[in-house]
């Protein structure tokens, strides 16, 4: 074993001087000789030998360094080149020609040359085993082993190794080279497999067994997938096809968006009157004005309609701007405003954001911080997505706003503002913009040629635009300008759009467009990085680049569908910075700027290199025979190059740069210079480009197609071109890629296992997961080595690293969620991959581009037809495989199709042509294997002859290797075809291609589900190649699927491709690979399922002795089909004899055929030939239903459930004189459903002996239990929790938790209930379960993520002590879960109202998909006539097409039945397996239907309102309820029943409309909703009335139903033939083996118990579905929500309506009144007011004299919504202090709902209102303090708004009133008005101040006293301070008196005030004066009195 490295030659060295090389392989290092006085060349042509111990390894590194040599000092190196091995070792010998990287990884000129043998001991030259592949080492011990003793001799051929520079020790870690780093063997193909069998085995062992198979087998057989699970054959020389045809993108979509604005907050200003604007794109819609409020309440509904496309719907901005002010006059002014993009919302789940509130921002002033709250919910729907969005009624008021922010998820709340810097350089190839003969006409009068193009470019991003300035007539603008935005970071805007514009006098176009997905240039994670790129070009591609005045497809150029033209290509980059707003010198406006940037250096975008791509033509077929027969030829492009018609526009004045041009120049096109050497005519040859294939005239393959007659000749193209050498990015995208494109298919086969009900899919996932963490780690390991050569920009080496963490995660998690596949988790699992892919897909997208897509262009009489675009990423070429492309070197079947919106629709299902082409793009230095993946045989052909020219490329290749063979086609059937027909059949016939060959089945007419049982035999199939390429690479069969018209041609239907199975003449036919097996192979109308289709393909080999060595033919000749052959029996499926039984109940709602009605009608059913055929309906007016219920026949069927055939229903009407008309017709595609299981394994479960005590509470604590249950449901173990105990628990922590707040409300008086208090209470059970439902589901997923994470980190840690640690592990995650859990049924437990109310159920949907359409045992099938609309969305079922229904059921099984079910008492042989089924006779039904309230209705007035009301429609009675309409309402409480009587079967289809009421013209129709009454009243749910929770006499929840429960029981026990019920004393009741135990006693209305069974037969009747055999859920007594749909907008709700419909049959006892649902009347409450004093006001003026602070003091009061009522207090003058004495009294009246807590408005909206509209508003009151001005507007100093429900208690002095109460009111205990009825004390007013924080302006005492009307009218108080019952005058102190009353007084005690301390001093002075001077006159007399009395 020995590896030899030949270094040759290294090109372009800089400067002149002496050369040495290093060597280095494993850690020895050789030199080279010196090359002294070398120029640009040294030559050195030295060979270096390594003989090997060891294998060498498909990773190792050689390394080559060139230095500068030097004698004195050291060398100093010139470059270094490293390549990794795996080519070398895969191919023995390899000629290597690249560039040197410097010490900074980055590439320079210098380029070396080097060729390399080597040879392994055993001789053979292996591939990479899949051993490698699995990280299995081949060492037997399991550990790899650097190979440290690995080299025998360390000597040199030409020179030895310098003293001291030779390396014997351990090899530092190999990194890898520039352009190469090996990766993961993915999709590895098996070229050479021996036997096709399924291979399944324990994936514990797959390591082992790889190894083991690696070792006997060819590695190439054995992959990771062949040894879990049966995988396809993957080509190796041969591309997957794409089957999609038709280019979704840029199709428009119905969209609609609707926004509810609810309520804003925390305004910043004084004393507004906001308004909020919403405004989508171009679209602008208003909020009513609400006066005087911080805080409006507005609950108004808006609704947006598009007709777009998704990507453009996705980049609208929603703009929410808060308005100040605005009305007719004035456009008010902007408090702040939020922006996000549509797409954002889309991309949340359930596509909307709920009850969330947007931060406003100044657009003006970024450092004002935030304006203010606007919360609101916001919905995108597109065609057919169901939002669920939670129920309307429970609204509560969420005050955490900053935990409910209007943000996706994962973005901070706290967001910055950040600059967005898009700098454009210079862009390259612009197209013509402009006539020529304009540019002719110019330049004869001025004498000046001009390019034909202005261009600028004008950058979009979150709703604002930026312009470039115009570059004036230039093909090579050069702008060096940067655009910069100013936006919040991380923005809500996802995408930037770049567009390079043409500046014209009449309108600016287009010229290319890109979008840049700011998410793919930037990571969110802890290691992440703003959004940046470049500097890099961009590709731009739009339309063709002839310029014409009105271009077709200017769509494509806004980016509006696949380009189909290289159009211009943009040098740019950006950079985001984040702004510091505290900072002085910011610039505060948001506008967008443009600035001058300098010019960046060629080389920064990377270092120009020589492409080379060749192309061949190997088969041009399906031409479509529309092009014409004029000869045709092939153009391929690539950016300009290879571009003969409209390629570069020549810049007149641009110097001539070789990478700008065509490759077309003179010197160019001069002759192929001869060389001498080979090498010289690589390195300097130029060769002409080759773009075209030569025109050929097309010949006939059949009626459709043409093909071109290549035969053995096949043309070529090769172009030459220049571009940065940016390949690393493409290879690891490649890389990505492959890993993706395996983890799909492996996700694909194990969806298909499930599907088919195959054994063992989680082997088959396991064995996927396993594939792709090998996948990932190899991925980082090779990554790892590349990491310094990541590229010049920041964001390729950001990019990799985090490419690399994320795939680091992904492989690490797929290896723990293998260890967690097991056979029940195997489908929750199969999501998670899902989600990998996704990821994986998101990662290989490569934002930054560098070669332009390749384009082939059909073309015919020098004009373009169709198109294909292939990514240039996928045939670039690699030394290392999985860095190439996936198309690259191999042959791919290329459709071509029409481009644009031509593509859209039929014509873009019809295939224009097919290519099998090979394409191949490289660097010109690396072309030398560009022909090696060629199927071989073939000589090149050269356009120049010559000796030394072997690397010219061929013009042509000529094959003399062909193959010939019989190609078999079973085409056995297809099913759930198009309907292309107006009877709502088709007529189908296929058609198949092979080469260019074509044959067409029989037309089999009026099916859907065509059995054609056909062999079709091509024979004499010439194929080229060799023989053994195409057993493993056959090329693919194309099947299309046509509807045969008696007139025209045959229309299509769909189309799909099949692989056929090879047999070579060596081979034998047999098993395991033969005969094939039939298989479902898809098939697509456009982008859209049509259909599947069962056939099998064989290719056999004809050998020398021609046919006769081929398998027979030996099927059954069929006499009546003449020659048709049908498919043989080895391959036809083996059949048994199955019976099936038709029910035939009844036909309705039969449309009217050719204008004449259905009379007579009649059901056939036809299966895999057979039939029966119903008895004839005699007349349908009077009785659609059949007289003969159920009939059967018998018919041979496939053993394998998955081969049945369809069962077609055909509806005909017998009509006069023997004619039959097809009605319409129905195909059921699986039967599957309708296989008769015996009931002993249906209910196996049931088999217990003994009898089964079913304990339920007597309590119903059964909701906390499921709670319980649901919130464990995901846990391995079973966690009981003791529900009593928890309940003990909870309650003391409730009333902990409740200290501050008001004590709880006792038991409510029955007579207060209502049937609304049943339904709130239910709706907050509902809340609360859905609540429950996804904190179980967000713990579930927090516990998976823990677990990953846990084990993630064991795995690091030490694989070995995986399995010992994890059970610890989950116990601990489990414990903490615990405890996690009591706090969270705690939380939810705290908001369950405590007052006992009986519930019902609330459904967020209809009853039908609760309890499965009610098919339990009769099914309704849809009845299609008319031709299937062509829409992009085919699993929306088309109404219009439906010709009514037929209901009925099948039962079918395997003969013979056993005698046990035949035998069975009370068995009638008639009926078959349909016993006990109900006569179908005509039944009278009294129908209620109870209509509750609508919900989000779509708008119909101009005023984005509507004025509902209900229709009803049951057969031909119809109710309007139109005087009943409510005004101006989108969400309408209607609380209604209606009574009809029907006739079913004849009257069956209820129809629930709301309609729009208009004054003048028609009504609108809002949306409807249908209702299939008979299935419900006939379901065994007994969906007639539901069950309700309690039995009751008397009151809200009275008992309803006319039948009691005992008596329903006895009934369901009789019709069940079950034993019971049987009572026992003690509350026991025993139906069959189970016993319920329940309450005896029921209270009559005088409270009096009574003794009763009721309860216990409800408690069964409740827990029916626990009954074993006939059990099922009954149907509970509940409200349905039901959407509501309107024909003019198909798939999108206009609305939800809650409603439920009672039915009682005529016959039976009457059923007492309807339940009173209408709606509560608001009740009427006077709220008084007394504002007692205020203190600490703020003093606003100054005085007149003195300039002292004062403030003229009023309060204002006001009810939210009644600003019109304000209040106002008189005037305090003259305040000093801020204390204010008022004693005034308001009072507000006001209506009010306390169920909803809302406050009832009704008012005209304006004068020209007809009618008033009912408002309903939060209880809120609002108090202001003003400052009274005489001659300018009062001052607004400070407000409070109390939410009359919860408010904070008022402060008990103002010393204790702080400004906390409003800045801590959700920690603050609460109360509320309506249940402490009067409340007094302090509260403080708020204002904000200029840094917008709120400050304390004052503090008001306040009095609140509510009063019910009643209340009031009794005791009535007057107004302010007036009768009756007056408040005293304040006593305000005397400086609140005027001026002018008194001057001398308040000018006194005005300077007492001023001069206080002053005057406090001063009089101590004056009296210590005083005192003295009487002192000292007092002395004199006082020493002489004393002296006189001394002496004296």
């Amino acid at each position: 074993m020995a590896l030899v490295v030949c270094l040759k030659t290294v090109t372009e060295l800089r400067g002149k001087g002496d050369r040495i090389a290093k060597v280095s392989f494993r850690g020895l290092s050789f030199y080279s000789r010196v090359l002294e006085n070398c120029e640009d060349e040294a030559r050195f042509e030295e060979a270096f030998r390594w003989p090997v111990a060891s294998k060498v390894d498909g990773n190792e590194m050689l390394e080559i360094h060139i230095y500068n040599y030097s004698k004195v000092f050291t060398n100093r190196l010139i470059g270094t080149f490293r390549m990794v091995l795996q080519k070398v070792v895969e191919e023995g010998h390899l000629e290597v020609s690249d560039t040197l990287i410097d010490d900074n990884n980055t590439a320079i000129q210098t380029s070396i040359s080097i060729e390399i043998w080597y040879q392994p001991m055993d001789g053979s030259v292996r591939g990479w085993s899949d051993g490698e592949f699995l990280d299995v080492p081949d060492d037997r011990d399991g550990m790899f082993q650097f190979e440290t003793e690995s080299l025998l001799s360390s000597h040199s051929h030409s020179s030895g190794t310098p003293p001291g520079r030779s390396s014997h020790g351990i090899p530092t870690f190999r990194k890898a080279g520039k352009g190469v780093f090996s990766a993961m063997k993915i999709g590895k193909v098996r070229s050479h497999k021996k036997g096709d069998d399924p291979a399944i085995l324990e994936t514990e062992d797959l390591d082992r067994k790889a190894m083991r198979l690696g070792g006997g087998l060819d590695p190439d057989t054995i992959s990771l997938a062949s040894v879990t699970a049966v995988t396809t054959n993957v080509s190796n020389k041969r591309s997957k096809p794409d089957i999609k045809m038709e280019p979704s993108a840029g199709r428009p979509v119905d969209y609609q968006i609707s926004v509810t604005v609810i309520e804003a907050r925390q305004l910043v200003g004084l004393n507004m009157d906001p308004v909020v604007c919403v405004e989508i794109g171009e679209e602008k819609k208003y909020t009513s004005m609400k006066e005087s409020t911080n805080c409006p309440y507005y609950n108004e509904y808006f609704v947006f309609d598009f007709h777009v496309p998704p990507d453009v719907m996705f980049d609208k901005i929603l703009k929410l701007s808060v308005i100040h002010s605005k009305n007719l006059l004035r456009s008010g002014t902007l408090v702040g405003n939020f922006k996000l993009d549509v797409g954002t919302v889309y991309s949340q789940s359930e596509h909307q954001f709920y009850h969330k509130w947007a931060m406003l921002s100044d657009p003006d002033d970024i450092t004002a911080g935030c304006k203010g709250y606007v919360k609101c919910d916001i919905a995108v729907v597109g065609k057919g997505d169901n939002i669920k969005t939670p129920h309307k009624a429970s609204e509560t008021d969420e005050d955490d706003i900053e935990g409910n922010l209007l943000l996706p998820e994962g973005i901070p709340s706290e967001r910055q503002w950040a600059r967005f810097y898009v700098r454009i350089y210079r862009a390259e190839g612009l197209p013509k913009m402009n006539t020529s003969i304009m540019a002719n006409v110019k330049k004869a009068f001025i004498g000046e040629n001009r390019d034909l193009v202005d261009p600028y470019v004008q950058v979009q991003f979150a709703g604002q635009k930026g312009k470039t300035s115009v570059q004036k007539s230039s093909y090579e603008p050069i702008w060096n300008e940067q655009v910069i935005f100013t936006e919040m970071f991380p923005p809500l805007c996802k995408r930037m759009k770049v567009q390079i514009r043409d500046s014209d006098k009449v309108n600016d176009v287009a010229i290319g467009t890109h979008f840049i997905d700011l998410r793919k240039i930037s990571n969110d994670g802890d290691k992440g990085f703003l959004p940046t790129l470049g500097p890099a070009w961009v590709n731009m591609y739009g339309s063709t680049r002839n310029y014409t005045l009105m271009d077709e497809h200017q769509d494509l150029n806004e980016g509006l569908g696949e380009g189909v033209s290289f159009r211009a290509r943009l040098l740019i980059s950006v950079a985001v910075e984040i702004l510091d707003t505290t900072s002085s010198e910011i610039m505060s406006s948001t506008e967008v700027q443009v600035e001058p940037v300098s010019n960046i250096s060629e080389s920064a975008t990377g270092k120009v290199e020589e492409f080379f791509l060749f192309g061949s033509f190997l088969e041009a077929t399906m031409i479509d025979r529309k092009i014409g027969d004029k000869p045709i030829n092939f153009e391929v492009t690539i950016g300009n190059y290879g571009n003969q018609i409209d390629g570069v526009s020549k810049p007149v004045a641009g110097r001539k740069k070789k990478k700008d041009g065509v490759g077309e120049s003179d010197e160019e096109e001069s002759e192929l210079i001869q060389n001498s050497s080979d090498e010289e005519a690589e390195d300097d040859g130029d060769l002409v480009s080759v773009s075209t294939s030569p025109p050929m005239k097309p010949v006939i393959t059949d009626r459709n197609y043409f093909h071109l007659p290549y035969f053995e000749k096949k043309p070529c193209i090769y172009i030459k071109s220049w571009w940065q050498d940016q390949r690393r990015r493409l290879y690891n995208s490649n890389v990505m890629d492959k890993i993706a494109d395996k983890l799909e298919e492996g996700l694909n086969d194990v969806q298909e296992i499930i599907k088919t009900e195959k054994a063992f899919p989680e082997r088959r996932l396991r064995g996927v997961l396993e594939e792709l963490s090998t996948g990932c780690s190899r991925f980082v390991t090779l990554a790892n080595k590349d990491q310094n050569l990541a590229g010049r920009t920041k964001l390729d080496q950001e990019r990799l690293k985090s490419c690399m963490r994320e795939m680091e995660s992904m492989g690490q998690q797929a290896k723990t969620i293998r260890s967690q596949v097991k056979r029940n988790t195997v489908r929750d699992k199969l999501k998670l991959a899902l989600n990998f892919l996704q990821r994986l897909r998101f990662l290989a997208d490569e934002p930054q581009h560098s070669i332009p897509d390749v384009f082939v262009w059909m073309m015919s009489n020098n004009k373009r037809i169709a198109y294909a675009r292939i990514p240039s990423k996928d045939i670039l070429y690699s030394i290392v495989d999985e860095e190439r492309g996936k198309d690259c070197g191999k042959v791919k079947a290329v459709f071509l199709r029409l481009p644009g919106k031509k593509g859209f629709g039929p014509a873009g299902w019809t295939v224009q042509a097919k290519l099998e082409m090979y394409l191949w793009l490289g660097l010109n230095k690396q072309r030398k294997d560009f022909l090696s993946g060629l199927p071989s045989g073939f000589e090149e052909n050269k356009a120049v002859k010559g000796t030394g020219l072997q690397v010219v490329p061929p013009i042509s290749l000529v094959y003399n290797m062909k193959q010939v063979f019989q190609l078999r086609a079973h085409m056995y059937q297809a099913r759930s075809l198009f309907a292309a027909d107006s009877s709502g059949l088709s007529d189908p016939f296929a058609r198949v291609f092979f080469s260019t060959h074509s044959q067409v089945t029989e037309v089999l007419s009026e099916t859907l589900c065509p059995t054609w049982d056909q062999l079709l035999v091509f024979d004499n199939v010439e194929l080229y190649g060799e023989a053994t390429e195409l057993r493993d690479d056959p090329p693919i069969i194309v099947i299309e699927i046509y509807d045969q018209d008696t007139v025209g041609k045959a229309e299509f239907i769909g189309r799909t491709f099949a692989k056929p199975l090879s047999k070579m003449v060596d081979e034998h036919y047999g098993p395991p690979r033969f005969p094939p097996q039939l298989e479902y192979y898809q098939i697509y109308r456009g982008n859209c399922p049509a259909g599947e289709l069962l056939a099998a393909f064989e290719l056999l080999q004809i050998g020398p002795a021609g046919r006769t060595e081929l398998p027979p033919i030996d099927g059954p000749t069929d006499v009546d089909r003449g020659p048709i052959l049908p498919v043989p029996l080895g391959i036809r499926p083996v059949l048994s004899r199955y019976r099936i039984e038709v029910l035939f109940w009844g036909l309705r709602d039969l449309k009217r055929i050719n204008l004449a009605q259905v009379d007579r009608p009649r059901v056939d059913i036809e299966c895999a030939g057979k039939g029966i055929q119903s008895a004839l309906i005699q007349n349908y007016k009077k009785n659609p239903n059949f007289s003969t219920l159920v009939k059967w026949f018998e018919v041979d069927l496939p053993e394998n459930e998955l081969l049945h055939p369809p069962l077609n229903i055909r509806v005909v009407d017998c009509r006069a004189f023997g004619r039959y008309t097809l009605v319409g017709s129905h195909a059921v595609t699986s039967l599957r459903k309708f296989i008769y299981t015996s009931p002993d394994k249906r209910a196996n479960n049931w088999a217990h002996t003994g009898d089964i005590v079913v304990n339920i509470d007597s309590e119903p604590n059964i909701k906390k239990m499921e709670t319980v249950v649901k919130l464990d449901a995901t846990s391995d173990a079973v966690v009981k929790i003791d529900v009593n105990e928890d309940e003990k628990e909870k309650e003391k922590k409730k009333k902990k938790k409740k200290k501050g707040e008001e004590v709880e409300e006792e038991e409510p008086d029955e007579s207060m209930l209502d049937w609304w208090s049943k339904y709130f209470a239910s709706i907050e059970t509902m809340m609360e379960t859905l609540r429950a439902q996804e904190a179980a589901w967000a713990e579930a997923e927090e516990r998976e993520d823990m677990e990953i994470a846990a084990e993630n980190a064991e795995i690091k840690g030490d694989d070995s002590h995986v399995k010992g640690t994890k059970p610890k592990e989950k116990t601990k995650s489990k414990s903490s879960k615990d405890k996690k859990k009591n706090h969270g049924s705690d939380g939810t437990e705290k908001k369950v109202p405590k007052p006992r109310v009986d519930e019902l159920m609330v459904y967020n949907k209809e009853l039908e998909s609760e309890f499965d359409h009610f098919e339990d045992w009769l099914h309704t099938f849809n009845l299609y006539r008319g031709k299937a609309v062509d829409d992009d969305d085919h699993n929306m079922v088309d109404d219009d097409r439906i010709v009514g229904r037929f209901k009925g059921s099948l039962c079918m099984y395997k003969l013979p039945l056993s005698d046990e079910i035949t035998r069975e008492a009370g068995f009638d042989p008639n009926m078959g397996m349909f016993q006990s089924i109900p006569h179908n006779d005509p039944i009278n039904v009294l129908v209620r239907v109870y209509v509750v309230r609508a919900t989000d209705l779509h708008p119909a007035d101009i005023n984005g309102k509507a004025d509902p009301y209900i229709v009803i429609k049951l057969g031909k009675s119809e109710i309007k309820d139109k005087e009943n309409y409510i005004s101006k309402q989108l969400n309408p409480v209607f609380g209604k029943s209606f009574d009809i009587e029907a006739t079913f079967p004849m009257e069956s289809m209820l129809t629930v409309s709301v309609y729009d009421w208009d004054l003048v013209g028609t009504d609108d129709l809002i949306g409807e909703t249908k209702i299939d009454l008979e299935n419900r009243y006939y379901s065994k749910h007994r969906a007639t009335c539901g069950i309700a929770s309690n039995y009751s006499l008397h009151g809200y929840n009275v008992w309803r139903d006319p039948q009691k429960p005992t008596q329903l029981l006895a009934k369901l026990c009789k019709e069940g033939k079950l034993d019971g019920p049987h009572y026992s004393p003690g509350g026991k009741v025993k139906v069959s083996n189970r016993i319920f135990l329940g309450p005896t006693e029921i209270e009559d209305e005088n409270g009096l118990k009574k003794p009763t069974e009721e309860h216990l037969a409800l408690t069964v009747l409740k827990h029916w579905e626990e009954i074993p055999r006939v059990g099922c859920k009954l149907v509970p007594e509940h409200v349905e929500t039901r959407p509501l749909l309107n024909l003019d907008k198909p798939g999108i709700e206009q609305g939800r309506i809650e409603m439920w419909v009672d039915m009682f049959p005529m016959d039976g006892p009457a059923p007492g009144p309807a339940i009173d649902i209408s709606p509560r009347k608001p009740k009427n409450f006077e709220l008084r007011v007394i504002i007692w004093n205020t203190d600490d006001v703020v003093l606003e003026d100054d005085a007149f004299m003195t300039g002292e602070k004062m403030s003229d003091i009023y309060v204002r009061g006001w009810l939210k919504g009644q600003q019109e009522d304000k209040q106002d207090t008189d005037v305090h003058y003259h305040s000093l202090t801020g204390e204010g004495n008022f004693n005034w009294r308001f009072v507000f009246p006001f209506d009010y709902l306390m169920a909803e807590e809302k406050i009832v408005i009704s008012k005209k909206e304006s004068l020209f209102s007809w009618d008033e509209t009912e408002y309903k508003i939060p209880a809120r009151l609002t108090l202001q303090v003003w400052d009274a001005d005489h001659f300018s507007a009062d001052d607004f100093l400070g407000a409070i708004e109390l939410d009359l429900n919860r408010f904070p208690r008022g402060a008990k002095t103002a010393k204790q009133c702080s400004i906390d109460m409003v800045l801590n009111e959700q920690e603050l205990p609460t109360i509320s008005i309506f249940k402490q009825k009067r409340v007094k004390g302090w509260w403080p007013f708020v204002a904000r101040d200029e840094n917008d924080e709120l400050e304390l302006t004052g503090k008001v005492e306040a009095e609140l006293h509510l009063l019910t009307a009643e209340e009031a009218e009794k005791n009535p108080v007057g107004l302010g301070r007036k009768e009756p019952d007056p408040l005293e005058k304040p006593n305000r102190p005397t400086t609140s008196l005027s001026w002018l009353l008194s001057p001398t007084r308040a000018a006194c005690i005005m300077a007492w005030r001023q001069y206080k301390l002053a005057c406090v001093v001063l009089l101590l002075i004056v009296t210590g004066l005083i005192f003295l001077g009487l002192l000292i006159f007092s002395i004199p007399s006082a020493l002489s009195q004393k002296i006189v009395n001394f002496i004296g």
